[in-house]
């Protein structure tokens, strides 16, 4: 948090009380959070606090460079996703039926990275890693499935008789 008030004063924005409510809700929850339940956890602390606030200051926060706005391979359709940019970098990693988020930190990532930088020659300032599949409850849930699938009879349409016009 003590690194986020030089970050904005060098931007010229101040961090208000409702700012710092908001960071400090991104940073320490330790979840990705969309908007809504951003403003649900911040009105518990400040019941001041509208919506209109809260998505003007996630976008200031975001330009400020504090805060990364994420989809999560739009798991919850076009919502987004907030976490601080402190972080140390890494990849998310989401289960495409029930929506939990993982988070993979490790030298592979940053082998993938020189490498990248290596091959194209490239500096990069900023990567996003996001891997979709199943967890290992879904996989056994989804395996689940296909045997009471593949056990169920085939219905096979009876064709309608033809009429033929002479």
């Amino acid at each position: 948090m003590l690194a986020a008030k030089p970050a904005m004063k060098a931007k010229g924005v101040r961090l208000t009380r409702q700012r710092t409510i908001l960071l400090e809700l991104i940073d320490q929850t330790g979840e990705h959070l969309d908007a809504e339940s951003l403003y649900q956890m911040a009105k518990e602390k400040d019941p001041k606090l509208n919506r209109v606030t809260v998505y003007r200051t996630l976008k200031l926060l975001k330009h400020g460079g504090l805060v990364d706005e994420l989809d999560l391979m739009h798991y919850g359709g076009d919502q987004h996703y907030y976490e601080t940019r402190r972080k140390q970098e890494h990849a998310h990693v989401i289960c495409l039926r029930c929506g939990k988020v993982e988070e993979f930190f490790g030298e592979p990532l940053r082998k993938l990275r020189r490498q990248i930088e290596s091959h194209f020659g490239f500096q990069i300032m900023l990567a996003r890693t996001e891997v979709g599949g199943y967890c290992a409850h879904c996989q056994t849930l989804r395996a689940t499935e296909m045997e009471t699938t593949a056990a169920l009879p085939v219905q096979v349409p009876r064709s309608r008789p033809v009429k033929r016009t002479a």
